[in-house]
């Protein structure tokens, strides 16, 4: 028995009926989102998913009343919360019931929180608004709340300013904020998508645990189908605005009936290694005993003091190879890629290109090699200038080194072709593509100077499951044609399992376990690697055959 049927019998905490949403005061004007329906039981997870552009966002704040004003509105429909029809309240009767029936978190804790104010203050404000309690009551509530929320020393969390807390405890305060009021509704909209996995698992276990004791209903929104498989009960999925699919767990994932539910699905990386391939033994990148310490300043009575963020490193790089680096946040993953490209000062150590160290030379020489060692940056918005169109930003690297135009013209035709586009995006600007067409324009422009070594840190981090997939293929194509030494740095480890022949694991700036892929993942020697692959979401599930993994 589903949990549906299970709980059919009671009220939904959440019904949504035939939802349309619009651009405000044109009759002709777009549909956004378009005769949705959909319903979170209590104490149900309920994920909505689907690629970007797809509405789940636009529908969820059409659930909160918070469409941006003047700009979108419900045109058709109804939002109904524990029995109740809210899409024609009043903003005044919508601000009482959010953090009181209904509560939403948000992807990213920052914006969510006021960076002047203590976040002890922030949440107390939420008790202020809707109880009637005193000013020491409401603090030991919420004293109460960041201890249910596994958050260390609570006194002085409450003390805190946002930007003194991780993100991970940024984001455990938005859910502390989110549900001391106990709401029978969580709209949680790609909470985890920003943090670690290791950090990811213990919210996601936070919001579960939370939702037991409350009896929550919870409509989660991802495109992470990792995190869907671990934490759903049932999915609902979108496409341009539409609901094109809803069924339980095991009916999405094992069974999927529309066609681009089963694309999605089928794009998702699986924790599955790679079969091992053949790596030529000619080594591209030589690295040895490279340090990086970032200086933290000097005082009267202290030495300099600094972040020692890599220690010691040691690896190689051989030619049509793919090494992947993985590791949480400050483990030192893009601190090394940007150490090998000379973004940042080597502290000691060498980084030989064929035998050359670039860590010796001068500005003026490294100028020479900066052609051969090309980087592709994880968010592809901000890596192509918007006022200059494709065609100029692709070109100027290969005019730069003296290149002639016209033979520079043909090489970008060849990148272009290399990344699956036409050469009649050449006139176009930055805005006027996707942001998987950016990424792919921004590993042309890479590839045009013909690198012998090509890093992509965490440069599919940011894209829809499907387009992630086409990028991926596209790396494993570069290497195949032009047998360029790849290094693809990345915090998730089933994206890792999907390219790279071998991997290096760092925590806190050492290299801590290193080798095969397939060896690895599957007999992880020390513990924190284990931790990363038991943290990792959807490590159970085969999305590329639609079943479970097999023991």
């Amino acid at each position: 028995m589903n949990k549906k049927s299970a709980i059919s019998n009671e009220q939904p905490v959440l019904e949504i009926n035939h939802l349309s949403v619009q651009v405000f005061g044109k009759k002709t004007a777009k549909t956004i989102v378009s005769d949705v329906s959909l319903e979170v039981y209590p104490g149900e997870t309920v994920c909505v998913v689907g690629e970007s552009g797809s509405g789940k966002s636009v529908s969820s704040f059409a659930v909160m009343g918070l469409l941006p004003k003047d700009i979108l509105k419900i045109s058709s429909g109804q939002v109904s919360l524990n029995g109740s029809e809210i899409s024609n309240l009043s903003e005044a009767q919508l601000r009482k019931l959010r953090g009181a029936q209904m509560a939403m978190v948000f992807q990213e804790p920052m914006t969510a929180l006021n960076p002047v104010q203590k976040v002890g203050r922030q949440i107390e404000e939420v008790l202020r608004l809707h109880t009637p309690l005193e000013r020491s009551a409401r603090k030991a509530r919420v004293l109460e709340m960041l201890k249910a929320v596994h958050l260390p020393d609570p006194e002085r969390i409450y003390g805190s300013y946002p930007h003194q807390l991780s993100g991970g405890q940024r984001q455990r305060i938005v859910i502390a904020m989110a549900l001391i009021l106990k709401p029978s509704l969580l709209i949680a909209d790609e909470p985890t998508t920003a943090l670690d996995v290791t950090t990811q698992k213990q919210i996601l276990l936070l919001i579960k645990e939370l939702q037991e004791e409350q009896g929550t209903g919870v409509l989660f929104i991802t495109h992470d189908f990792g995190v869907v498989a671990d934490i759903a009960d049932r999915i609902v999925v979108m496409k341009s605005g539409q609901v094109v699919e809803t069924g339980t767990k095991d009916e999405i994932l094992g069974n999927p009936k529309d066609e681009y539910t089963r694309m999605l699905v089928a794009s998702v990386p699986s924790l599955v290694p790679r079969d091992e391939r053949s790596v030529k033994s000619n080594s591209v990148l030589e690295v040895q005993g490279l340090d990086k310490i970032y200086e933290t300043g000097r005082s009267l009575f202290k030495k300099n003091s600094g972040v020692h963020a890599v220690k010691r490193a040691n690896f190689s790089i051989s030619e049509g190879e793919i090494k992947g680096i993985v590791g949480e946040s400050g483990s030192g993953k893009s601190t090394v890629a940007r150490c090998i490209v000379r973004l940042e000062t080597v502290t000691s150590g060498s980084v030989l290109l064929r035998g050359k160290d670039l860590v010796q030379l001068s500005a003026h020489e490294m100028r020479q090699y900066r052609r051969k060692v090309q980087i592709v940056f994880q968010d592809p918005y901000r890596s192509l200038n918007p006022r200059r169109t494709v065609g100029n930003s692709l070109i100027e690297g290969l005019l730069n080194y003296g290149m002639d135009p016209k033979e520079a013209r043909k090489k970008v035709q060849k990148a272009l072709e290399i990344v699956g586009m036409d050469v009649s995006v050449l006139s176009r600007y930055p805005h006027q593509f996707s942001g998987g067409q950016r990424q792919r324009l921004c590993i042309a422009r890479a590839v045009v100077m013909e690198p012998e070594l090509l890093i992509a840190d965490e440069s599919v981090s940011a894209l829809d499951v499907s387009v992630q997939a086409q990028v991926l293929k596209l790396f494993e194509e570069i290497r195949d044609q032009l047998g360029t030494a790849i290094l693809f740095i990345t915090h998730d480890l089933r994206v890792a399992a999907t390219v790279c022949d071998s991997i290096i694991v760092m925590q806190k700036g050492k290299i801590v376990e290193a080798g095969a892929a397939a060896k690895i993942l599957s007999q992880p020697e020390t513990t924190y690697t284990q931790e990363l692959i038991a943290a990792a979401p959807g490590r159970h599930w085969d999305f590329q055959h639609f079943r479970p993994m097999r023991a």
